[in-house]
């Protein structure tokens, strides 16, 4: 395992990769110390308990920069959020960061891609073709209690950056895969480009490895938790994680037809 002040490496054998990389909520002190909002309104915006999801695969890369510090998911010139209308309406720095710190956290950000690509390399030379798990979860009752059921499926699958005509067999044995397993006794939600179509990390996955690395966007309805107040079902995540293990075989057998 690779621990760096911004990034969990976890190397493991297989084609399959699981990427967390919203999970962070640490933010570098002299920029803690200017920012606007609060700790629960960052919790609200990352993606908390995707990291223990990512144990899915022996190969792992979790996040842990909040991405109100540095966004990895995002193109490089919009990665630090500096105007309201960059994330979500809020006013996110009190003090905005210099052009010294911003240049830091953009080399995080740099520091990411270049890790990334080297281990996608070495493991596509080894197996091939290989799968991300491009793990997300989301807010679906920003508006209050209430959330339209038929505009948040419980499982979003973003496919929008691939040849999804190239990767169908990949996508079409993952879906079904998850329905097929029982969730609480029945099938999952699962829809393709409902709420997300896949951000940066699986755009720039497909233009570099574009027939040897399928990012699937993996966006988890927050069921598991209480999005405003944090509160968490350990149960759920325990459930899901479940659900999520049960599509590996199935994607690794298509993985190996291509």
């Amino acid at each position: 395992m690779t621990l760096m002040p911004h990034l969990i490496f976890q190397r493991g054998s297989g084609p399959i990769v699981a990427a967390a990389v919203h999970d962070g909520h640490d933010m570098r002190p002299r920029l803690e110390d200017r920012i606007a909002i609060d700790e629960d309104q960052r919790l609200h915006e990352e993606d908390p308990y995707t990291g223990e999801l990512a144990q899915v695969a022996k190969t792992q890369i979790v996040g842990l920069r909040s991405r109100f510090e540095v966004d990895l998911n995002r193109p490089r010139d919009e990665a630090v959020y500096l105007d309201p209308e960059d994330a979500w309406g809020l006013k996110v720095w009190r003090q905005p960061p210099t052009e010294e710190m911003i240049e830091k956290s953009l080399q995080e950000y740099d520091a990411f891609y270049a890790s990334v690509e080297e281990l996608l390399k070495d493991l596509v030379e080894q197996y091939g073709h290989v799968a991300v798990y491009d793990l997300h979860s989301y807010n679906h009752r920003r508006g209050g209690v209430e959330a339209d059921p038929d505009l948040n499926p419980e499982v979003n699958i973003g496919t929008g950056t691939m040849d999804r005509d190239y990767w169908g067999p990949v996508v079409d044995r993952f879906i079904h895969d998850l329905r097929e397993h029982k969730y609480h006794g029945r099938s999952l939600d699962v829809r393709e480009n409902v709420k997300f179509q896949g951000g940066q990390l699986s755009r720039w996955i497909h233009e570099k490895f574009p027939r040897q690395v399928c990012s699937l966007a993996i966006e988890f309805k927050k069921t598991f938790m209480d999005e405003w107040t944090g509160e968490t079902d350990p149960s759920e995540i325990e459930v899901i994680f479940d659900v999520l293990s049960s599509t590996l075989p199935g994607v690794r057998e298509e993985l190996e037809k291509l």
